[in-house]
């Protein structure tokens, strides 16, 4: 009963906020541009940093993959469509991810119960997914499918919020205490990114000046970015 009250509830909010959130995250705003070109660069250095770029023939999944953008990501550095996969419970998003990305293989889907075999993938993306999830048995469910997809050597590439949203009820932080807990048996290498989005959109033309000196100050970084990975045994 928890497990799909949770998914109701999400597919609820999400439905509510779709308007809301996409004139926030308006892309004409600058500095909701220098966020994203951060994150996608951010996104190929960890990659390059674990020697998986050119990402090949490697089985990528996307899981909460939204409207595709990140799939998209994927191509560019060097994925074959037919080895991309995305996850995400709102039928719109996917709608719009399997028109934008064909070939991907994008299906509608709660990340509970992950519609793929164990160990089938080298690279897992989990962005801003688990805040999302108030329930703390269901994040620990989730944490548990996108393990057990994942391939021995495989990585999970984070990136999530670490604080709470002050005016969002429905967004709860995860920081590292709460990752050690749902993905017990890994490492964490993260790294603190993400100038506060409605700071950073506020920066108009000054943008480019102002944003990586205020991204500087640790305390005005919002997520984390990094790979987790299996512990050797």
């Amino acid at each position: 009963m928890r497990t799909e009250s949770e998914a109701t509830r999400l597919r609820n909010v999400y439905r509510e906020y779709m308007p809301r959130v996409a004139s926030r995250w308006d892309p004409e705003n600058r500095g909701n541009r220098w966020i994203l070109t951060e994150l996608e660069r951010g996104v190929a250095d960890v990659l390059r940093s674990r020697n998986l770029l050119p990402l090949g023939d490697r089985q990528v999944l996307d899981v909460g993959c939204g409207y595709g953008h990140f799939l998209g990501l994927a191509r560019e550095l060097g994925a074959k469509p037919g080895n991309l996969y995305g996850i995400d419970l709102m039928e719109e998003r996917v709608g719009y991810a399997r028109a934008a990305n064909p070939g991907v293989d994008f299906r509608v889907g709660n990340a509970e119960a992950l519609p793929f075999d164990d160990a089938s993938f080298d690279v897992v993306l989990l962005f801003s997914v688990l805040t999302s999830i108030l329930d703390a048995q269901v994040r620990s469910r989730v944490a548990r499918e996108v393990a057990r997809v994942l391939r021995r050597d495989g990585v999970i590439v984070w990136y999530d919020f670490r604080f709470d949203h002050s005016n969002n009820p429905n967004v709860r932080g995860v920081d590292r205490a709460e990752i050690a807990r749902v993905f017990p048996d890994f490492t964490a290498g993260l790294h603190t990114m993400t100038l506060l989005p409605p700071l950073a959109r506020r920066l108009g033309r000054l943008t480019p000046m102002i944003y990586p000196a205020l991204a500087s100050i640790p305390a005005l970084r919002s997520h984390y970015l990094g790979v987790l990975e299996l512990r050797s045994t």
